[in-house]
């Protein structure tokens, strides 16, 4: 559970660098909660297609955020604000990061 919440956080982050197939298998599977079987039937493509394809996005998520660190870095700010400033506020921050 833990690597899928962090998978969909990079996601969100990130998923403007991805490609639409990508996307749609991406969302398809985490969101969608679709097995690769289904992903497949429904793209018309192999099973091992949506696999590679998945881990493709992961490697690249990953990659992304240990260049840039986005995710890191609005962490610590929303942890440097929480206590500091209203809720309100607060939400306001973490829908502009």
């Amino acid at each position: 559970m833990d690597r899928m919440l962090y998978l969909s956080t990079l996601y969100e982050l990130y998923k403007g660098l991805c490609t639409d197939k990508q996307r749609l298998y991406f969302e398809d599977y985490y969101y969608n909660n679709l097995s690769l079987s289904e992903i497949a039937e429904n793209y018309d493509i192999s099973r091992n297609a949506v696999h590679s394809q998945l881990k493709i996005v992961e490697s690249r998520l990953e990659e992304i955020e240990g260049i840039l660190k986005l995710k890191k870095k609005k962490e610590k700010i929303l942890k440097l604000l929480d206590g500091k400033i209203s809720n309100e506020h607060l939400s306001k921050v973490e829908e502009l990061l």
